[in-house]
């Protein structure tokens, strides 16, 4: 009887469910869309309930649809959109609030009366982050300022609050289970990343009851048990991280100083620092890489907001595009140096510019711009958000010179061409590019005892190609240049 492990990938605009061997290949992959949010400018929500039907949805479907059984499903894993913040009351299990997503920039007055105050050193030092509406503490602290009877109820302890991998292990365990993990505590803006546990100073700062909180455990662990009624009923979850996280480990970027970035929604760059917690001098996150047998791997991340968000919003919501793949083609037909730039800050800059009231614009436009040139700058303009990260790991003395690639983007040969030539640098995509889903299956089946230790995961990571640079320095030094203007003309606006 053949066995699988089985990775539940919960993203920002879908839910997904994937059987891997135990070699680390895709036997069945199924996936669901859900409706996005906006009730105001520069807010994102998410129906708790629509991601939940989904990962059901998806996770009974995988199993029809391939004919395979619990009884052949080893353990399962856990990965998900970060810092999306969800609160639940702990008798039904309903949320008493949309979830509030990673992208949400409600609580930028918050933040930055917070920053004033002069609170920002402490949050960096305890958590590694700075302060802003990306992060979990200050969504968790609208909802109890925002939604009637929230605050009395949490101090309490009638409420719940949990990232959405806590949300769904305490419905797939049928409440049993209020845990996650230390990659997503890491992103709370709560938990002190060198203390390894949720920070009492910050909790008061934040003014969040500590009832509120789940049990932190290690990346693989004992998570509790699906269960009978759902799809693998029965199976236990060994694996859980945050999908950054899981993509690095997916990527099998396990020694000091490798990197991987993922292009999804957004896109985000980690680099391994193994066991030193990295302080910035650039405004990036020092953050959780994994934790296995109770030692963390530190990393150094850069995270970008709108990467594949700006191929849909040129799909949806310009018509210039009907599919995705229509891209490659557009911009094959175009010079790279078409001068015009698109600058996605749709909900704010992210790293390293951290700018939450930076909205998007267009640079460059003339009488003879097309639908060509546009789409071809969304394209472009993934690429140096990426040199951005790049530079400022450079600066703070960790520059990545090879780069591992994952995400949907990543099926795009142009993309990855112009990546490679606008950073200097070579990029490797992997012959399974569904990194994220893969980690949390391997944190899965070391928990199961699938495989005996990181070696035995590293020797399973295969190379589908190679992009070299060929551009010439003065070509990308001017190139980038021209990006750099159009985001400095953006943030004087």
């Amino acid at each position: 009887m053949t066995q699988y492990l089985l990775a539940i990938d919960q993203g920002t605009t879908s839910s997904r469910a994937i059987l891997f061997t135990r070699e680390g290949r895709i036997h069945a992959v199924e996936q669901q869309e859900f409706d996005q949010i906006y009730p105001d400018s520069g807010w994102v929500e998410h129906d708790p309930e629509a991601i939940w039907d989904t990962v059901v949805a998806t996770c009974q479907a995988v199993l029809d649809h391939s004919g395979v059984t619990a009884d052949q499903i080893l353990g399962v894993g856990i990965t998900n959109q970060r810092e999306t913040t969800i609160l639940w009351d702990r008798e039904t299990g309903k949320p008493v609030h949309n979830a509030i997503v990673w992208q949400d920039r409600r609580t930028a007055g918050l933040c930055q009366q917070l920053k004033e105050d002069g609170h920002e050193p402490l949050v960096t030092e305890r958590t590694g982050l700075l302060i802003d509406p990306y992060f979990s503490a200050t969504k968790i602290r609208w909802v109890l300022d925002n939604v009637t009877g929230a605050r009395e109820r949490a101090e309490r302890g009638e409420l719940a609050f949990g990232t959405v991998d806590t949300f769904l292990l305490w419905r797939l365990t049928g409440g049993r289970s209020f845990l996650t993990d230390a990659t997503n505590a890491s992103r709370t803006m709560l938990f002190n990343i060198h203390e390894q546990c949720w920070d009492p100073d910050l909790l008061k700062l934040f003014d969040i009851p500590a009832s509120l909180l789940p049990e932190v455990r290690d990346c693989a662990s004992d998570f509790g048990t699906i269960a009978d009624h759902l799809p693998a009923g029965g199976v236990t979850i060994g694996g859980i991280a945050g999908d950054q996280q899981a993509a690095l480990f997916g990527q099998t970027c396990f020694a000091e100083g490798t990197a991987k970035s993922t292009y999804g929604t957004g896109c985000f760059l980690i680099l391994n620092t193994g066991d030193r917690a990295l302080k910035s001098s650039n405004r990036l996150l020092t953050t959780v890489g994994y934790r296995l047998n109770g030692k963390t791997t530190y990393a150094l991340e850069g995270s970008i907001f709108i990467a594949g968000a700006a191929i849909q919003w040129l799909r949806d919501g310009l018509s210039l595009i009907r599919m995705a793949d229509e891209c490659e083609m557009l911009a094959e037909q175009t010079p790279v140096d078409h001068g015009v730039y698109l600058v996605p800050a749709f909900t704010g800059l992210g790293a390293p510019h951290w700018d939450p009231k930076a909205r998007g614009a267009m640079f460059g436009l003339t009488r003879d711009t097309g639908i060509k040139e546009i789409v071809t700058a969304g394209l472009q303009s993934v690429c140096y958000q990426t040199k951005d990260l790049q530079k400022a790991m450079e600066d703070d003395g960790v520059r990545p010179v090879a780069l591992r690639v994952d995400g949907g983007m990543v099926v795009n040969n142009w993309v990855l061409q112009f990546l490679a030539d606008i950073l200097g640098a070579t990029v490797d995509r992997p012959e399974v590019i569904e990194t994220t889903a893969l980690g949390a299956a391997f944190l899965a089946g070391l928990q199961a005892g699938v495989y005996r230790d990181l070696d035995d995961i590293e020797k399973l990571w295969r190379c589908e190609r190679r992009f070299e640079p060929t551009m010439s320095k003065d070509d990308r030094d001017r190139l980038y240049a021209g990006w750099l203007e159009a985001v400095r003309r953006l943030q004087q606006t």
